[in-house]
């Protein structure tokens, strides 16, 4: 019975090894499981977005891969359990670099918003850029000359736009001038210088007989004691002629500096800066100053430029007030020297819409002037019509380029003084 039992034993020795060649069979199947740790090393693919995770991915799949070896070794007495514990693992290794990259994915969530912002923010940058604030004073000479550099090519015929044959009558429209328009002014004179060609005729005039005349001017009752009583002034001091000096000149009733350096320059050719409403709104606008006294604006624009060109500056200032720049609904769209100024965008900038804001010559309407100058009816420029007559409406959008040749209106009406050119 004890050899048989010896025998019954060997046996189950026997059978002990090969369940010792199963568990080293079990390890190395076990083996090329664990390789599956470097396939997920899906830390090459996270460490594109964060090199530092990359390295502790790898130490901490390094370690967990420790214990998995000591796992299968010590449950390797029964197979079926080292084949659930190389399975638990597995998932768990999957799971894990999940859980990783799942921050790793809100960190460009979070980087959208901030481009989308930067991004909204690039049209405002793309806006023209506005002089600095701490522009040298040679820079702002620079910017300045330029400037009137290009409205001198655009308005080559740029003139005073109050009709007048002599100093006299220059005088007296720019006073009548105040609180409203040129072309008022310019309906108006005719029959006031027709009836009173001198300043020994207007100082004589009878005042009710003047303020009808004047009535369509505004303010005509203080309009009429201006002009008879400068008219007094030139006949009993200069000997009936105006005089050519400034100091004289702003000594006539209802004449400021503003009115003097109209006749001083565009009666005698001595120059002189008109500080009127589109001057001023200009050349604040351009940055050039930011005083609003008249006497100061003169005085800071006069040291920008020689005193040569103070005359015509004024004029080409005024005809981009009158034609372009204007008050409420600058042109913005159709400004020749949009690159220079800082106040771009302040009106409309789209080209189509800005085009139908032109006035005057440049929108295809009549001047201000019923006789002006030839260099105006050249550049296509249109008499206004007298008093009373109807003024041509403004051709048809496409029909002429603005500034191109237009026909001239109708001939004066009956009783009207005939146009004269130049």
């Amino acid at each position: 019975m004890a050899a048989s039992s010896k025998k019954a034993a060997a046996p189950s020795g026997r059978a002990a090894a090969p369940t010792k060649k199963a568990a080293a069979a079990s390890n190395k199947v076990a083996a090329p499981k664990k390789a599956v740790a470097p396939k997920k090393a899906v830390a090459p693919r996270t460490a594109a977005k964060k090199s530092a995770p990359v390295k502790a991915v790898a130490r901490k799949t390094s370690a967990s891969g420790t214990p998995a070896k000591a796992t299968a070794t010590k449950t390797s007495a029964s197979s079926a359990p080292a084949k659930a514990t190389t399975r638990k693992p597995t998932p768990a290794k999957k799971t894990a670099p999940a859980k990783k990259a799942a921050p790793a994915a809100v960190t460009p969530a979070k980087a959208t918003p901030a481009k989308a912002a930067s991004a909204k923010a690039a049209p405002a940058k793309a806006a023209p850029a506005k002089p600095p604030r701490n522009e040298s004073h040679t820079a702002l000479v620079r910017r300045a000359r330029r400037i009137n550099r290009e409205l001198g090519e655009v308005y080559p015929y740029a003139h005073p736009e109050l009709d007048f044959e002599n100093p006299f009558q220059l005088v007296v429209a720019t006073v009548l001038s105040a609180q409203t328009t040129d072309l008022r002014v310019n309906q108006t004179t005719p029959a006031l210088f027709g009836k009173y060609p001198t300043p020994e005729d207007l100082a004589a005039a009878n005042p009710e007989e003047v303020e009808e005349i004047l009535r369509p001017t505004g303010f005509f009752r203080a309009k009429t004691k201006s002009v008879i009583g400068l008219s007094k002034a030139l006949r009993d001091d200069f000997g009936g002629e105006v005089p050519g000096r400034l100091e004289d000149l702003v000594k006539l009733p209802g004449v400021g500096r503003k009115t003097a350096f109209v006749v001083l320059g565009n009666a005698f050719g001595r120059p002189g800066i008109t500080v009127d409403t589109h001057f001023q709104r200009l050349v604040r606008r351009w940055q050039w100053t930011d005083a609003t006294e008249p006497d100061k604006i003169e005085a800071a624009i006069g040291g920008l430029f020689p005193k040569s060109e103070w005359t015509m500056l004024s004029h080409h200032v005024i005809f981009h007030g009158r034609r372009i720049c204007h008050a409420r609904k600058p042109a913005c769209g159709a400004c020749p020297i949009a690159p220079l100024c800082p106040a771009y965008g302040e009106g409309e900038t789209d080209p189509e819409k800005a085009q139908k804001l032109l006035k005057y010559e440049k929108g295809g309407f009549p001047g201000q002037r019923l006789n002006p100058p030839q260099s105006y009816l050249d550049a296509g420029g249109i008499p206004a019509p007298p008093l009373g007559a109807t003024i041509p409406s403004a051709p048809a959008p496409g029909a002429s380029a603005p500034g191109a040749p237009a026909p001239v209106s109708a001939a004066p009406a009956p009783g009207s003084p005939a146009r004269e050119v130049g």
